[in-house]
This record gives C-alpha cells, sequence and structure tokens, in this order.
C-alpha cells in the first residue's frame, strides 16, 4: 500500500470500515511484498494518524478508540486481508462485565486428626472473583517462609523445592529485609501468581494485608469502569426516563466467570494459629519474625491436610462494550490452514485530561505552579497545556507494525498455516481485549500454534542511543523451547541481526513485563508465545509519548524479525513443541536453547 494512503481523513476510514460484509480486495503480490514491503515510511505514515490528536489519546469506551478501530480496519481491506471478527465484520465485541458475588468458599484444615473450617470472610479472605465451583483436596502443605525469589538481595525460597501440585504456605507481608524496593515490592506482590504460574502449585495461602478500601478491595483483578453517569432528573422514580442508578458491581471482568482458577487464599492469625498448631515452630513465633523481616526457620506441616470449596454465585449487574479488531490471511495448506500463527498488539491507550489548567498554591515541598486537572497519566514538566495521551510509542508503535506485518504477508506468497491478526481493546484497563479473545476466541484456541506480541517498539530503552538495535523479548523459552530457538534463527537470517535482550524475561525482573501484556493471555492457555518490546523511557504514561520520537528504521527491523520467525512457524509440518520448561534466558543470555 503507498504511504499516502494511509493519510486518507478519518472519515473516509469509518466509511470504508462499515462495509463489512463486503469482500477484501484483492491482495497484491509482487516482487516487493513480503519482508521487502516492511518500511519506515509506511510507518511513520500510519503512526502519524494513529497518534494524532484526533483519536484524541484511544482511552477505552471512547470516540477516539472507535475511531482507531474504524482505521485500522479500512486499511486491513485495502490490503486484502479477510474479516475475522463477528458477522463477517473486523470487529469483535468485547462485553466489559460488572459483577456482583455472593461468596460460600470455604477451606477446612484438618491437623493431626482435627478439623476446623474457615469461611471467607471468616479468618480467611479470597478476590471475589475467585472462578467457577470447584473442590481440591491436598495433604502436601509446604511453607515457604517469606515465598520470596528476590535475586536482587539473593533471596530464594524455593530453592531446592519442588511446590508442583501442592499448597503453598508463606508469610511476612513485607517480606524479608532489603524487600521495600520498589522492584522487590512488586515481586512480593506477585508471589502467590509466581507459586501457582511458574512452579505449578495446586493454591497458595498468604498473610492478609488490610486495604483502605475494603477487605476485598486489594484481591480485585483489575479497575472497575468508571460510574455511570447520574440519571437526569424528572423521569418516573427520579431516574430520568425511566432509568434507575446501576447497583455497585464487586469486581470488572472480560473472562467467563465459569473457569477455575487456582486458589489464593489470604489468612488472618486464627487460621495460622491453627494451621501451624502441630508443628515443632508455633505461628507466634513466625510471625514475630516475619514482623522483624528476620529469616524464618523450615517448619514442617506434616500431618495436615486442606479442603477448598470454591462456591460462589455471579450477578452481572453491568454490561459495556468494546472492541478487538481481527483480521485474517487464509493458509495454502489444505492441512494445515485451520491452524494459526497469532500475532497481537494494543492499540487503545489512556485518553485525554477533561480538566483545565489551573493554579496551584505553594504546598509543603511543593513549589507554586500550574497544574492539569483530571490528568489521564504523568504530565511531563513543561507540557502541562498538552491534554491529548497520545500514545505514540504505548502502544500506537505496536498497532502500526502489526499493520506492517499484516501487508507484508497479505503481499508475499501464502503460508501453509493461517495467520490471525488481532489488535486487542483495553490492555491499559487489565488486558481485557486479549482475556476476552482467549476465552471466546475467533479461532479455536487449541488451533493456535504460537503468538507473537508486541506492546511499546518504538524507542530505546531509558532513551539510550546504544539501544537503537536492540529488542527485549519475554516468555520465548517458557512453554516451547522449540519455538524460542525459530525465533534465533529468524534473528540470525536478518543482515545484520538485532541484539536481542532476554533480562525482562527473568522471574526475578522487578517489572514483571511476562505478566503485563496481552500474550499473557495466551500464555495462560498454553499457547507457545514471543513478546518484543523496546522498554521503557520518561514518556511512558506520559502526555508526551509523541510521534516525532520514534525510531523508525528500528520498527521496521523488529517487524521484519517477527515476519521471519512468524513466517517460519507458518510453513512448520508440525506445531512448535510444548516443553513447559519455564523460563531460563535472562540477564547475559544469548543464543538457542538445548531442546
Amino acid at each position: 500500500m503507498n504511504p499516502s494512503s494511509a493519510r486518507r481523513s478519518v472519515a473516509a476510514s469509518v466509511a470504508l470500515a462499515l462495509a463489512v460484509t463486503a469482500l477484501p480486495g484483492p491482495a497484491v503480490r509482487a516482487a516487493g511484498g513480503g519482508a521487502k514491503s516492511i518500511s519506515a515510511a509506511d510507518l511513520k505514515a500510519w503512526l502519524t494518524q494513529i497518534s494524532s490528536d484526533e483519536f484524541e489519546g484511544r482511552a477505552t469506551f471512547t470516540e477516539g478508540l472507535g475511531l482507531a478501530a474504524s482505521y485500522i480496519a479500512g486499511e486491513l481491506r485495502a490490503m486484502g486481508v479477510k474479516p475475522g471478527g463477528d458477522r463477517g465484520s473486523y470487529f469483535q465485541r468485547v462485553s466489559v462485565l460488572g459483577v456482583k458475588a455472593t461468596s460460600r468458599h470455604t477451606v477446612t484444615v484438618t491437623v493431626n486428626g482435627q478439623s476446623r473450617t474457615f469461611k471467607d470472610g471468616e479468618g480467611i479472605t479470597l478476590p471475589r472473583n475467585a472462578g467457577g465451583k470447584q473442590t481440591l483436596t491436598s495433604d502436601q502443605i509446604e511453607f515457604v517462609g517469606y515465598g520470596a525469589v528476590l535475586p536482587a538481595i539473593k533471596v530464594d525460597d524455593y530453592a531446592g523445592r519442588n511446590v508442583a501440585g501442592k499448597v503453598v504456605v508463606y508469610l511476612g507481608a513485607r517480606g524479608p529485609k532489603g524487600g521495600e524496593t520498589r522492584d522487590n515490592r512488586r515481586l512480593l506482590g506477585g508471589r502467590s501468581r509466581y507459586a501457582t504460574d511458574v512452579l505449578k502449585a495446586m493454591a497458595t495461602i498468604g498473610p492478609f494485608v488490610p486495604s483502605p478500601f475494603g477487605p476485598q478491595a486489594a484481591a480485585t483483578p483489575s479497575p472497575s469502569p468508571a460510574p455511570s453517569p447520574a440519571p437526569a432528573a424528572g423521569g418516573p422514580g427520579g431516574g430520568g426516563f425511566g432509568r434507575a442508578p446501576l447497583p455497585n458491581s464487586d469486581f470488572t471482568t472480560v473472562e467467563r466467570l465459569d473457569k477455575t482458577v487456582p486458589p489464593a487464599v489470604t489468612a488472618q492469625d486464627e487460621f495460622f494459629e491453627f494451621l501451624f498448631s502441630g508443628a515443632d515452630v508455633k505461628y507466634a513465633d513466625l510471625k514475630a519474625r516475619a514482623a522483624n523481616q528476620e529469616p524464618l526457620p523450615q517448619v514442617s506441616l506434616q500431618g495436615v491436610s486442606m479442603r477448598f470449596g470454591i462456591d460462589a454465585d455471579y450477578e452481572i449487574v453491568r454490561t459495556q462494550f468494546t472492541r478487538n479488531v481481527v483480521g485474517i490471511i487464509e493458509g495454502a495448506d489444505p492441512k494445515l490452514k485451520d491452524t494459526y500463527v497469532a500475532f497481537g498488539a494494543h492499540y487503545d491507550h489512556v485518553g485525554y485530561a477533561e480538566g483545565e489548567v489551573v493554579d496551584v498554591p505553594a504546598s509543603g515541598d511543593t513549589p507554586a505552579g500550574k497544574r492539569r486537572l483530571g490528568a489521564a497519566g504523568q504530565v511531563t514538566p513543561g507540557a502541562v497545556e498538552d491534554r491529548i495521551w497520545n500514545g505514540a510509542d504505548d502502544d500506537g508503535s505496536g498497532t502500526v507494525t502489526l499493520l506492517s506485518l499484516a501487508k507484508a504477508f497479505a503481499t508475499a506468497p501464502r503460508t501453509r498455516r493461517s495467520l490471525v491478526f488481532v489488535w486487542h481493546t483495553g490492555e491499559e484497563r487489565g488486558l481485557w481485549g486479549s482475556r476476552y479473545y482467549a476465552d471466546y476466541p475467533s479461532v479455536p484456541m487449541d488451533k493456535i500454534v504460537a503468538q507473537l506480541n508486541m506492546d511499546m517498539v518504538g524507542r530505546n530503552d531509558k532513551n539510550d542511543p546504544r539501544e537503537v538495535n536492540t529488542v527485549y523479548l519475554v516468555g520465548s523459552d517458557r512453554i516451547s523451547t522449540e519455538l524460542h530457538n525459530i525465533n534465533e534463527e529468524a534473528n540470525a537470517s536478518l543482515k545484520p541481526p538485532m541484539k536481542i535482550d532476554y533480562s525482562s524475561n527473568d522471574p526475578g525482573d522487578g517489572e514483571q513485563i511476562y505478566y503485563r501484556s496481552d500474550h499473557y493471555s495466551y500464555a495462560a492457555k498454553g499457547v507457545p508465545i514471543i513478546f518484543y518490546t523496546t522498554g521503557l523511557h520518561p514518556d511512558y504514561h506520559a502526555n508526551t509519548d509523541s510521534v516525532e520520537k520514534i525510531e523508525f528504521d528500528k520498527m521496521a527491523r523488529i517487524s521484519e524479525l517477527m515476519y521471519e520467525t512468524g513466517r517460519r512457524v507458518a510453513n512448520l509440518d508440525h506445531a512448535p513443541a510444548h516443553d513447559n520448561k519455564g523460563p531460563r534466558v535472562g540477564k547475559g543470555s544469548t543464543g538457542k536453547l538445548q531442546p
């Protein structure tokens, strides 16, 4: 596609995208197709539009995001990429649910033949969204001290232990001494997830941490949408046009309410006192040591068993709609075209400030100055007048790089497998679009052999010019060693290769990137993934994340790497093998792994 076509008006894009039932135009397969079609000029033209003020920061549930979705759909149709959404359109409707929960969860603990049952809210707390009904029992209960893996202070409470299939118990809300840094706090906050996701524990029980928003608030998985506008006065019952105010929800989700998840229990003193009542070290001593952040001794919990009764009723009290954008290129092999390689990025960002700039007097250590009310994120000093968070890198860069991949495959000879391209909505609100797609996929999830995802691929980490050829990879080794090695081989074929940095893949990395973008929704379903990013910078979630700071040549190189990796996977005669060996590459790692 000619770069100038990417500059057409939003109105034209909307009109084109509305013709969702029309067949896509023929793809142009010329000598300059495939990877040769990937150009910095295209990327710049697309991103200049996507990150413009016209799209108003692309916040979920806003007109700006709808315009962006229509723009993407229009480009796909012009490329000849088939619609992959609902009812022959490019759009998959995503239902964002506000839910009230009625909990009947229990945990029954048996210690040396004596049993006691604890109810949710009485000695134990479970997340409001604890998943579908299930009963789990275990007599393998393992106390793991603080349950911490903090490489920066050389702490690994799981060293030499295998907790797969067991119930993991840990103490100490603050963790061990030295755990007070920002990165360590993030790792401590993810202890339950690490135990179940990486180490495959059956369930976790940790210390209860009171929340200022109520006893359950800390367990809510994602922020709730903004409250509904107040109803207009004068209607029946004061509701305006017969509308009554919506009831409050306990949590917001896009996922199936009946899916089962590992129990993540937080407990109070009475629970732990009973749990450790038969141990050689009493809970009072452990609690005192944990309060002082001292080393915790190993404690055997022999003669202890547990039964988890996960049982709740969920009532949907609110539904909001947003949209994923989905395109498909069918494969050429009659036997393999019903399997897919998926490519993804998120096209939403955080929007704009509704408030105005005001003068604020000095207060304490804060000097007098101008402030932007209602800021959608960080306000860069000197840019207080800018009310729109354009999100050029986050994730406008991934959005348009995904367009370049769609164009490259549309203009190349067809691969054996089919290809699905998904622009996810609501990533900034809690991976909404990808979590929805994972539960309600437009193609069968068990037919997706790999997912290649990107988020923020347009800058250099910390604005370091030495990073101009560096890309950070996360997750490539965790589910499929073969996929990791295919990407390494693809990179080696580039002239010259990119520098691949795996430091963010380390489970001890404080940013915990593996869990923070849309690839994780696929990985949680067992799909091998690779996540590509170029790291963070001072404009992350700031109103100065703008297009003139983007490294378009670097984006084109990353697109070429993803194209070559995806092409190789799509032409394999078998799906990349799942060996599920977990994270092995990290800081200082390079090259292929032994299967």
